[in-house]
């Protein structure tokens, strides 16, 4: 192994102990982190939802779009 190699992997090492250390200084509670996934979640569907409905009339009827937009609401959490 170079001294260039030594030196990479020592300065991978040390960034990888600082982001760790970053990590569980600002680890959320468990609760408060599936919540925050679930808001996101749920506004990402909904926008998805929107965007079908409103973004694709040319392609497909009325009726099939409403069925789609409801189909991806229905995956809210």
């Amino acid at each position: 192994m170079t001294e260039e190699d030594e030196a990479f992997n020592e300065i991978e090492r040390r960034a990888k102990q600082r982001k760790e250390s970053v990590r569980a200084q600002i680890q959320l509670p468990k609760v408060v982190e599936l919540e925050m996934y679930d808001s996101g979640w749920n506004s990402a569907l909904e926008m998805a939802a929107h965007q079908v409905e409103h973004n694709f009339k040319r392609a497909f009827g009325a009726d099939t779009l409403s069925s789609m937009a409801i189909y991806i609401r229905s995956l809210k959490k």
